[in-house]
């Protein structure tokens, strides 16, 4: 990620630009009336000093033919003169003003607007992605992306290029205006540039070191917090606090050194511009204050050009500036595109197939590896299995046998390399995705709560869920009383992460929104991992109403919800080696009888028929 962070690459790269400004199409008239409001700037900006030169020239010194196409308008009054030309300087600085205020207006709202259409497109985009891509981007470096990138590119909006045209617009106007005036005194003015474009550059590689610098330190210091931050309780359960300040003092002062460093080129690259910009206005007082006794030019001339010789080298410092936001900006872009240009690899096809049946699902000689790059490291090998509808199927086996796998290719977060999986007789592939998932309740082993309220965490923006139905499912699952005691009831506000919860309170709410939902199917991920004993048996009772007309798979370890399934499939290395109920599992002595003698035979249940539950024949089953 810091690599990735420190990458600066040209300050202007036209096919970046070109696509940024897509951006600005919708905002067209407002980026149109910024760009005419920063020329009449421009030109109201370099019009003072030629009206002083016009004051001294024509009232004070009263040299012939001063004032040139403004002559005719002026009086030849020198007390009348003088208030005219005031006015009119008074009028451009107000007519300045009002210019500045509706560039900076328009230019900062057209930026968030931008920016809010970007940071839309960036999370929308997100949500696309499968979640095979999000194993390998860290957290850190996408939050970078919706924030600190697009923070560049909003400066770049809002405050670089329009500056950079504003800058370009003033020196234009000067040295026509200089040049016109005395070409002698305007090549005296600029004989400083080349030191000034020297030190310029100097400034500039200097600078880009240290922002390069800077961000990748930012960049260390997102991901430095976010994982930390996450993982506060082992940290602190450990006794690592003092070893993680230390790394991160270590990050935290390579931020503050780099930033000294940049603070370091401005202090000197400023001074050394006024130094030179004082020179070249010596020079001019000098040589023109010579051609004025000479009488060569004019003493408004030489005022005149003064102004202008102040005013020429601000926009060059500016420039410099500017240079270095449009770079960042430019490498910010990059980033910024490449995550939109990354296409979504898990996408519903462009004519989807229906799947209106009660839910039967068929995994057909699948294959499946989470490399893709030639060489494939297979965690599932040639898996074959059905499960009627109305069934409740188990998944058992040593930690990575396939178990989690399985649930995460039917919900279709991946695809198979090989064979095919499919629910009453459509491929899974072939659907469309929101259908797909619709049909699916799930409850994981770590539940996820967002901020908000229990209700809104157990509707979970599914507006056509009523307040009775979470009421009834809360109830069946066995947290409503829980959720009663709470000071605001279903209104109650959930933390991040439901950090006022426990962990069996929010498994609770899980199972609520899972039941919420009236899925088709059913699963249950290691669901009962998380809640005590006594909880469980309250969970089980609502397991039998929930799994009640739905297909349901379940992954757990616990006996007393494998027993009670329909069928109970044994998955050893990627493959399924055994499939039956759990008395004829046993009877058989294999996979299924050395994992119950390791882990569950002080829990058997008494043997035979559970009330409510039929043992069915799951066909399918394959070695």
């Amino acid at each position: 990620m810091a690599a990735e962070e420190e990458v600066l690459g040209k300050a202007y790269d036209s096919r970046l630009m070109r696509r940024l400004l897509t951006y600005l199409r919708p905002y067209k008239v407002q980026t149109a009336i910024a760009l005419v409001a920063i020329i009449l700037k421009a030109l109201a900006d370099t019009l003072g000093p030629y009206l002083t030169k016009i004051a001294i020239d024509k009232y004070l010194v009263r040299t012939p033919a001063s004032a040139g196409m403004l002559d005719r308008y002026l009086s030849p009054i020198p007390l009348t003169g003088i208030a005219q030309v005031a006015t009119l300087y008074v009028g451009m600085i107000s007519f300045s003003f009002i210019l500045e205020f509706g560039q900076t207006y328009f230019m900062q709202w057209t930026g968030q607007k931008v920016m809010f259409d970007l940071r839309s497109q960036i999370f929308r985009h997100l949500q696309t992605m499968h979640i095979g891509f999000y194993d390998k981007n860290p957290v850190g470096r996408l939050v970078t992306r919706v924030t600190t990138d697009v923070d560049a590119l909003n400066e770049m909006f809002t405050a670089g290029v329009v500056s950079i045209f504003e800058d370009v617009f003033v020196l234009a106007g000067i040295i026509a205006i200089m040049c016109k005036m005395n070409w002698r005194l305007a090549l005296i003015t600029f004989a400083v540039l080349p030191l000034i474009a020297y030190a310029t550059n100097i400034f500039r590689h200097k600078v880009r070191d240290s922002y390069r610098r800077i961000r990748t330190a930012i960049a260390k210091i997102n991901s430095h917090l976010q994982e930390h931050i996450s993982g506060m309780v082992v940290l602190q359960l450990f006794n690592r606090e003092k070893r993680a300040y230390n790394k991160f003092s270590d990050v935290n002062y390579a931020h503050m050194d780099a930033y000294k460093d940049a603070i370091m080129a401005h202090a000197v690259y400023y001074p050394v511009v006024e130094v030179l910009s004082a020179v070249a206005i010596s020079a001019v007082i000098w040589f023109g204050g010579s051609s004025v006794l000479k009488g060569i030019t004019t003493l408004g001339v030489l005022v005149a050009f003064m102004q202008y010789a102040q005013r020429f080298f601000k926009p060059i410092q500016d420039l410099s500036e500017k240079y270095n936001i449009l770079q960042a900006a430019m490498a910010s872009a990059e980033r910024v595109f490449k995550l939109l240009d990354t296409p979504a690899e898990i996408t519903s096809p462009a004519v989807t197939q229906k799947s209106d049946g009660p839910g039967r699902i068929e995994f057909d000689h699948v294959w499946f590896s989470y490399r893709n790059d030639g060489t494939p490291d297979w965690v599932l090998r040639d898996v074959s299995f059905t499960v009627e509808p109305g069934t409740t199927a188990a998944f058992v086996g040593h930690t990575g046998a396939g178990k989690t796998t399985i649930i995460s290719l039917l919900l279709r977060f991946y695809d198979v390399q090989k064979g095919a999986i499919r629910i009453d007789g459509v491929d899974i592939r072939e659907m469309d995705l929101v259908d797909l998932r619709r049909r699916f309740g799930v409850v994981l082993q770590d539940p996820f709560l967002f901020s908000g309220t229990v209700a809104q965490n157990i509707r979970l923006g599914s507006e056509w869920i009523t307040d009775a139905a979470i009421e009834k499912a809360a109830g069946e699952v066995n947290v409503l009383d829980f959720i009663r005691t709470l000071p605001d009831g279903f209104n109650e506000k959930v933390r991040e992460r439901g950090s006022t919860l426990s962990t069996g309170q929010k498994q609770l709410i899980s199972f609520a929104r899972a039941l919420a939902h009236n899925p088709q199917i059913l699963v249950l991920d290691e669901a009962t991992s998380s809640v005590d004993t006594d909880t469980e048996f309250k969970v089980r009772d609502a397991l039998t109403r929930m799994v009640e007309g739905r297909t349901s798979l379940v992954i757990a370890h616990r006996l007393s919800t494998i027993q009670r399934a329909d069928a109970i499939i044994v998955m050893h290395k990627g493959q399924v080696r055994e499939m039956g109920s759990h008395q004829e599992l046993l009877a058989k002595r294999g996979v299924y009888w050395k994992l119950y003698q390791l882990q569950y035979k002080d829990q058997e249940l008494p043997a035979g028929p559970v009330e409510g539950v039929t043992p069915q024949v799951i066909a399918g089953a394959s070695d």
